[in-house]
Parts: C-alpha cells; sequence; structure tokens
C-alpha cells in the first residue's frame, strides 16, 4: 500500500468515526515488523518492510497506549453520542475507552507471520471481517439486536450515516455537481458528529495533513528508490522463482499474490471495484459478509489463501527480507539526517492532534 496524504486524511476522519471497529486486512502479517529508522517520526503505524511498500496507519482512537487526554477526549466523544441518538430516539450506552474489549480476532493477529500464513493466509477470504465488530459485551450490540430489521437499519443511519453498514462500516462516495455532498463532506451520524464536536471538523484535521505535501512526496520518492534498487529487483526476481518452483507461478510484484487472492473473493460475493470515478472521488467499502457465498467454493479459495500465502512467506523468508531491510534501513537512515526537521514535525505535529 502506497503513501497517500489524500488517504491519509481521509483514513484519519474513518478512524476517528469509526473508534477503531475492525482491521485492516492488509495490515495482517505486518504486526511483527522491526521498526526501521522512520518509525521513530512516522509512529506506530507506520510500516516499511518485507510488503514490497510503505505504509501509514493513522491510528485511531483506543485505549492501548493513549494519553489521559486522549483517554478524556474518547470519553467526551462517548457522552456526545449518547446525546445524539438520545435526541434521534434511540438508546446507546456510552462504552469507557479502558473496557472497550480487544478484537476478537486479536489472537491471530498476534501470531508470527508464519503460523499466521499456516492458519490464515492473508486473512482475505479465511476471516469474515463483516463479522469484526460483532461483540456481545457491547451493550450497544444488544441493544441493537433487540430492535426489528426496520429498526436496525434507523438505529445504524443514526448512529453511523446513511452510508454506513451494519458493521460500522462506510461508503464513501461524493456526488457530482456542486454544494457540501460534492466536496466530499460525509454525513457520519451521530458518531461523526460526536467526533466533530470534540476533535474538529474533518476537513480541518484532513487540512493538517497537507502541511506535509512536500514530506510524502519525499517519502514516495524513497519508495520508488528502495524499490528500484538493484539489489531488491535481483531479490524481487528470486522471489517469482521461488513461488513458481513452489507451484505458483507467473507473480512479478510482491502485492499480486495477495491481490490474486482478493481478486478471487470479490468474484466470489460478486464484489466489483468502483469504476470511472471523477478525480478525487474515493469509495471506502465495507468487507462483504460470507453469508451467502456458496461454502464449497469459499472453502476451496481457502485452501488455495493458506497454500499461497505459506509459500509466499517462506520464499520472502529465504530471498527477499534480508536484502530489502538492508537496503531499506540504510535509505531511511540517509532520508531521516536530511529531513530531520520535517520528520519531527511531522511526528509533534500529529502527537498533539
Amino acid at each position: 500500500m502506497r503513501t497517500s496524504r489524500k488517504a491519509l486524511s481521509l483514513v484519519a476522519v474513518l478512524a476517528l468515526a469509526g473508534c477503531g471497529n475492525g482491521q485492516d486486512p492488509a495490515a495482517v502479517g505486518d504486526q511483527k515488523s522491526d521498526k526501521s529508522p522512520l518509525a521513530e517520526y512516522m509512529g506506530e503505524g507506520f510500516v516499511s518492510s518485507g510488503s514490497g511498500g510503505m505504509r501509514i496507519s493513522v491510528r485511531a482512537a483506543g485505549p492501548q497506549g493513549s494519553s489521559e487526554e486522549e483517554l478524556a477526549k474518547q470519553r467526551k466523544v462517548e457522552d456526545a453520542t449518547v446525546a445524539c441518538m438520545k435526541a434521534a430516539g434511540f438508546d446507546y450506552v456510552a462504552v469507557p475507552p479502558e473496557s472497550q474489549p480487544k478484537s476478537k480476532f486479536n489472537d491471530a493477529f498476534n501470531l508470527p507471520e508464519d503460523k499466521f500464513a499456516q492458519q490464515y493466509g492473508y486473512g482475505i477470504s479465511t476471516i469474515d471481517w463483516s463479522k469484526a465488530g460483532d461483540d456481545d459485551s457491547n451493550p450497544n450490540t444488544k441493544i441493537r439486536n433487540a430492535l426489528s430489521a426496520n429498526a436496525k437499519k434507523a438505529y445504524d443511519t443514526a448512529l453511523n450515516g446513511p452510508n454506513a453498514t451494519a458493521n460500522g462500516a462506510v461508503v464513501v462516495a461524493p456526488k457530482e455537481g456542486s454544494g457540501p455532498a460534492s466536496s466530499g463532506k460525509q454525513d457520519l451520524g451521530c458518531r461523526g458528529k460526536a467526533v466533530e464536536e470534540v476533535y474538529g471538523k474533518g476537513e480541518d484535521r484532513g487540512a493538517e495533513f497537507q502541511k506535509y505535501e512536500s514530506l510524502f512526496k519525499d517519502l514516495e520518492a524513497l519508495r520508488k528508490r528502495i524499490e528500484g534498487d538493484q539489489r531488491v529487483v535481483d531479490a524481487t526476481t528470486a522471489w517469482a522463482d521461488c513461488l513458481a518452483d513452489a507451484g505458483h507461478s507467473g507473480f512479478k510484484k510482491l502485492d499480486d499474490p495477495r491481490e490474486s487472492i482478493t481478486n478471487k473473493l470479490n468474484e466470489l460475493t460478486g464484489t466489483k471495484p468502483p469504476t470511472g470515478n471523477a478525480p478525487g472521488k474515493t469509495v471506502i467499502q465495507g468487507p462483504p459478509s460470507f453469508d451467502k457465498v456458496d461454502s464449497a467454493r469459499l472453502s476451496e479459495l481457502r485452501k488455495s489463501e493458506i497454500d499461497l500465502a505459506v509459500a509466499d512467506q517462506k520464499c520472502r523468508a529465504s530471498t527477499y527480507d534480508e536484502s530489502y531491510k538492508t537496503v531499506q534501513y540504510a535509505m531511511e537512515k540517509e532520508f531521516v539526517d536530511q529531513h530531520k526537521a520535517e520528520l519531527e514535525a511531522y511526528r509533534d505535529g500529529m502527537a498533539n492532534r
């Protein structure tokens, strides 16, 4: 996944609005990566490793590693959500950040990469991400489950806006034309209003990242230099040859195997990626549910995903990771030396947002 300032600002808005529900499946397997020289400045969500790219995750509000000031803000968001939902005619119970349960997939996330691959592949078809937010211990889950089908839809709309799915994901599709809708402003329901009340408007938070436009461009250039280094190019060829020897030919880029599984799952679930998007138009779609998927075909896909992921992980470990890390760390250290003031400004700015 490539670094993008537009993606950064959008993720920041939606992460806060979603209050940390779910996890990006593309990030699974990276949780054990070593901290590189840039990680000190770009934050815990920064990953630049054998995955063949850089990723910056703007951490959503959550109890782990949060300061007391941040926890207080999260409590205010919950309280404001309660008031808004009450005005909309629904019950909502404030859930203190300290009592928020771990993800139901927490144990899976903590597995070493090879063990995760053996059990879950890439975590694409093997984990039903549409169920990631289900948690019977959350009083609001119980409140929602007690409603009729029509009332649940109204509840979801009130809580997360008209574009929310049942699991809290948001489909963002700015309308063409003029006015607030065309500018990309989305109705994120009571949760979104509460976040704006406490953290400020989304466009203001997004504007914070525009200050670092030059830094993001330089990071993208750094990514290209790392991937274009002859040692990394040779390692990528060795990785592809290793996969072919293991019975998985045709892959040229590090992300190709994962994308091939995603494409097969999209075909199985009938999910079509957006086409013909106007410049600047972004669609964030929630994960499809597997409830109506042919179980035999899904089982077959899961087996092929695990087989491919295991071979992929082994080939990366034996032919690619060490070479990539050597180049990465050397170039990142040089980058830090040359951009230290900008990186410190970014780190301090994100710490104070």
